[in-house]
């Protein structure tokens, strides 16, 4: 029996569970407790504060401290209940979290960058706290010692950072728009390369160590998924945003990207199916379909007494196409493109209503996102916004919200009839 097709996504929406609206100015970062229901925030208004839940159900504060300066983001890992705060003056501190979260106790400072720490991590294995700041430099020191153990010079003002504990390989994103990938020993880093993809300066990055695919979004609207691992360069391409994109997650038992953008949108992407890479575009000085000559094709035009028009691409095949011949538009979602974009009028009759099923899910938090964090043991998702609010929304949002792209389960479906008939 043929298996059935489903092409659209089962439209279920995120469910809002808590809103915490004590701060006084923007919450820069913000993390759920794992096993607890309680978040960690750090503020411009230079307060960090530990969120437990009451028995009212409200979220009031167990911890309000106060820093010697704004507090620009922060990292929490769990297993130590080590806090690590990076400071408008360029400070890094860490405290000790108690058992009960009503009590910090200051462990370390490292006075890390001459500007604005930008992201600082905790890698408990190395025992090394990991910081980026404005003055365009990532620095590393040891949390026991408080010694700095390395620095490296970025091109532009890092506003991304991940950590890979197996290789040791630490990824940072600047504003350039450009990703650089470093190899940290005890005291020292080596360059191991760098790419660009991005038209916009990088303002995420989210690392996944199983598949060992680097996800970077951008102020340039888009996401790009990097195959670190594979060696084989592969770039894939993926669109659904309409603003710059300010938070990326990866929940790894489930497949799927969670992305969120400055104007409050969140995008659940299906990564459990075969994505295909962007192609490149063609250059050419005709339309590659009918032949006109583009405007700067000044010969041409005066050979065939014809004005030049204008060039563009087509989004599926990157053939360069006049405005006539790529009159249509469509998804392509396997293509990352989950909105409608130009394609030639060729490509656009060889799209089936299959291929325009969509791989993602669009929510509106209702609120502009400055920060997102994802909690994989609950499936809860935080996001902090401009207005000086925190959401907490529960784990339906990514369990039930992603689209099962039917043509996976039915390749399938295939192989093991195959298979079976040998």
């Amino acid at each position: 029996m043929a298996a059935e097709v489903h092409p659209k996504p089962q439209a279920r929406k995120p469910v809002l569970l808590s809103k915490i609206e004590a701060s006084q100015d923007v919450v820069n970062t913000a993390v759920i407790i794992p096993k607890e229901d309680g978040v960690i925030s750090v503020s411009e208004d230079r307060t960090v504060r530990i969120w437990l839940k009451r028995d009212s159900g409200q979220y009031w504060p167990s911890v309000y401290h106060t820093m010697p300066a704004p507090c620009s983001c922060m990292y929490f890992n769990p297993e130590t209940r080590r806090l690590s705060v990076g400071m408008d003056n360029g400070t890094v501190s860490d405290f000790i979290l108690s058992e009960d979260y009503n009590k910090m106790t200051p462990a370390a400072t490292y006075q890390a960058h001459q500007g604005r720490v930008t992201v600082v991590l905790f890698v408990l294995e190395m025992e090394w706290v990991l910081s980026t700041g404005q003055d365009k430099t990532f620095t590393w020191h040891c949390s026991e010692s408080g010694q700095r153990l390395g620095s490296y010079r970025t091109t532009a003002w890092v506003s991304g950072l991940q950590f890979d504990v197996e290789t040791r390989h630490a990824f940072v994103g600047d504003h350039s728009g450009q990703v650089t990938i470093l190899k940290l020993e005890q005291d020292d880093c080596s360059l191991v390369t760098t790419f660009k993809g991005h038209t916009g300066n990088v303002t995420a990055l989210c690392w996944d160590p199983v598949q060992r695919v680097l996800f970077s979004g951008s102020s340039d609207h888009s996401i790009i998924m990097w195959d670190i691992g594979g060696r084989k360069g592969t770039a894939i391409e993926l669109q659904g945003h309409n603003e710059k994109v300010q938070g990326l997650c990866y929940a790894p038992h489930t497949r799927q990207l969670i992305s969120c953008s400055s104007d409050g949108g969140i995008v659940i992407w299906n990564m459990d199916v075969r994505r295909q890479e962007t192609p490149e575009w063609l250059d050419s000085d005709s339309c590659q379909k009918c032949e006109q000559p583009f405007f700067w094709n000044f010969k041409q035009m005066w050979d065939s007494k014809k004005i030049g028009l204008r060039q563009h691409h087509c989004r599926k095949c990157g053939q360069a196409v006049c405005g006539k011949c790529s009159s249509r538009r469509s998804t392509i979602p396997l293509m990352g493109f989950e909105f409608e974009v130009r394609v030639c009028d060729s490509c656009y009759e060889s799209i089936t209503d299959e291929d325009r099923a969509p791989t993602a899910t669009f929510h509106d938090s209702k609120h502009g996102i400055v920060y997102m964090h994802y909690e994989p043991t609950r499936g809860w998702l935080l996001t902090s916004g401009v207005d000086k609010v925190i959401k907490v929304r529960g784990h339906d949002m990514v369990r039930t919200c992603t689209n099962t792209h039917t043509r996976t389960h039915t390749y399938l479906l295939l192989q093991i009839k195959d298979q079976c008939s040998r």
